[in-house]
C-alpha cells in the first residue's frame, strides 16, 4: 500500500487532491501537510495532518520519515497573478519547496508528483495545438518557476534516477474550493457571480482562448500519472494535458442557456491581459494520451450542468 504525503493539502488542488487520493489508498495512507493547518482542518478528521513549511527542509524530512512515505504530491506553489506582485517570493516558495521535495524523496526513494502549468509556455511558443516538446520562453515568474521546476525534475530523474512526473496543468475549474490568484479564476469565479446576482465583470477580453479543465479530470491525471508504467513514459516533466479550451463570451453562453437573465461585461486587467496572451490558446495532450491513457471526460457543457448545480445548492443553503 502506498504512503502519500500531499504537501500544501490546503490549496485549490490540495484540498480536493487529498480526499481523491484518500478514497484510492485509504484515509490513515495519505497525509494532508500545510503550513497552516487552520486552513485544512477537516482533512485532519479523516487522516494525518501535518503542520510545517514547505521550505523547513528538517521538518519535513522529519514527516516524511515519520510516516515512511514512498510518495510525494507537491502542491506549493505562488500562482501566476499573484506572483507578480512579489516575485522574489514567488522564486522562494515555488522553487524551494521543489527542490525540497527533490532532495528529500531522494535521501528516502520517494517518488515525487509537481505540477507543472500552461504558464510554463511563452509569447514565441506556438499559440494553436502547442506540442508536447517546444519553446519555452515564459515571461512570467510563475512561468519561469514552471520551466525551471520541470528542468530540475528531469535532472533529478536523469542524474540520480529519482522518479519525477509532472503534467502541465490549464486552468483548473472547481466548485470546492474558491481561485487563489489565478489568471485563469475568472471561469470559477464566473459560475459564483451566475448563481449569486446573475451577472460578471470579466477581466480578460472577450476572444482570449484559454486551456481549461474541471477538477474531477485534474484529479484522475494526477493519479493516473503516478499510476502509469514508468517503462512507457517517455517523457516526465512535463506532460500537456487538456480538457477544453473556451474564451469568455462561450463560457457566459454556455451559463445564459440555464440562466437567461445572467449578463456579463468587461473590465480588463492589464496584467492578466498581458499574462494570458502569452499562453497557448489549446496544447496538444497526444503524448499523455499514448505514454499513460490520458482521456478527459468533462467538456464544457457538462461542467456548466454540474457547477451551476452544486454552487446553487450552496448558496441555497447560505454556505457562499
Amino acid at each position: 500500500m502506498k504512503r502519500i504525503l500531499v504537501v500544501g493539502a490546503g490549496g485549490q488542488i490540495g484540498s480536493e487532491l487529498t480526499p481523491h487520493l484518500r478514497n484510492i489508498y485509504g484515509d490513515s495512507n495519505v497525509i494532508a501537510s500545510d503550513i497552516n493547518c487552520c486552513a485544512c482542518k477537516q482533512l485532519g478528521e479523516a487522516g494525518p495532518l501535518e503542520e510545517f513549511d514547505a521550505l523547513d527542509g528538517k521538518k519535513f524530512a522529519e514527516v516524511v520519515k515519520k510516516y515512511k512515505v514512498d510518495a510525494i504530491y507537491n502542491m506549493v506553489a505562488l500562482l501566476s497573478a499573484t506572483g507578480e506582485k512579489n516575485p522574489q517570493l514567488a522564486w522562494k516558495i515555488n522553487m524551494g519547496a521543489l527542490l525540497n521535495s527533490l532532495d528529500i524523496a531522494l535521501e528516502n526513494k520517494c517518488a515525487v508528483f509537481t505540477p507543472s502549468s500552461i504558464g510554463a509556455f511563452g509569447p514565441s511558443t506556438p499559440m494553436d495545438n502547442t506540442p508536447q516538446d517546444t519553446v519555452m520562453r515564459p515571461t512570467t515568474i510563475y512561468g519561469v518557476c514552471k520551466v525551471s521546476g520541470e528542468m530540475l525534475s528531469d535532472y533529478y530523474f536523469q542524474r540520480f534516477g529519482l522518479d519525477t512526473r509532472s503534467v502541465r496543468f490549464p486552468g483548473i475549474i472547481s466548485n470546492v474550493t474558491l481561485p487563489g490568484g489565478g489568471t485563469t479564476d475568472y471561469a470559477v469565479e464566473i459560475y459564483y457571480g451566475a448563481i449569486k446576482e446573475k451577472k460578471f465583470t470579466c477581466p480578460l477580453p472577450q476572444g482570449t482562448f484559454l486551456d481549461m479543465m474541471y477538477m474531477p479530470d485534474a484529479l484522475n491525471a494526477c493519479v493516473d500519472l503516478m499510476e502509469a508504467d514508468p517503462c512507457k513514459l517517455v517523457h516526465r516533466n512535463s506532460f500537456n494535458v487538456s480538457a477544453m479550451s473556451f474564451e469568455p463570451s462561450q463560457i457566459m453562453a454556455a451559463i445564459q442557456k440555464r440562466i437567461p437573465e445572467f449578463i456579463m461585461d468587461y473590465d480588463v486587467d492589464p496584467v492578466k491581459k498581458a499574462i494570458s496572451a502569452s499562453w497557448p490558446n489549446y496544447m496538444d495532450d497526444s503524448c499523455a494520451r499514448e505514454e499513460w491513457g490520458w482521456n478527459p471526460k468533462w467538456n464544457l457543457e457538462t461542467m456548466t450542468d454540474d457547477m451551476l448545480k452544486v454552487i446553487g445548492e450552496k448558496h441555497a443553503k447560505g454556505l457562499i
